[in-house]
């Protein structure tokens, strides 16, 4: 479901099943009649996963929103201490990916409310995997995101989690 359109850029509910690299583009190009029409992927969810995602309709809309998205990544490494501060770097990240998760469990003491985690990531090509390793080594990239747990069940058996990406790993909210 389209939410905003305009000549550069479309935003859209992605529906869970659909393939956010193939099958949105596929189903753009179908909704607008025009099989050959420019549809560049900013950034991706699973196919498991719904939710809003921004689709560029010329290859300059690509261009500023993947500045505007490298420039916020510039901007939470800045933030986190992973990155020296860089002259020109906005003072807010102009796209921010934010997710709304369900999650096993509740606050205690492994899990604070709110907080900022740090993982390392290994992708593994040839399996087409990525898993979390303990340290720093070749192949390993950080992962830091930011959460807030908005809401939990009564029993502790499960939370609502917000959720803010500070880097952009594959896989990385787990």
């Amino acid at each position: 479901m389209i939410l905003y359109e305009d000549t550069a850029l479309v935003v859209l509910d992605k529906p869970a099943g659909l393939s956010s690299e193939d099958g949105v583009p596929a189903a753009l190009r179908k909704l607008w009649g025009r099989p050959d029409a420019y549809v560049g992927v900013i950034h991706r969810l699973d196919t498991g996963v719904s939710g809003l995602m921004v689709y560029a309709k010329t290859p300059q809309a690509a261009a500023a929103l993947s500045r505007q998205v490298t420039q916020s990544q510039q901007v939470y490494a800045e933030q986190d201490g992973r990155a020296e501060s860089a002259a020109g770097t906005p003072d807010a990240p102009p796209f921010v990916k934010q997710y709304r998760a369900l999650i096993a469990g509740g606050p205690d003491e492994k899990l604070p409310a709110e907080g900022v985690l740090r993982d390392y990531l290994f992708k593994d090509s040839r399996k087409g995997r990525v898993f979390p390793v303990s340290r720093p080594r070749k192949g390993v990239k950080e992962a830091v995101l930011e959460y807030r747990i908005s809401a939990s069940a009564p029993d502790g058996s499960a939370s609502l989690a917000d959720i803010t990406l500070h880097t952009g790993r594959t896989h990385q909210i787990r």
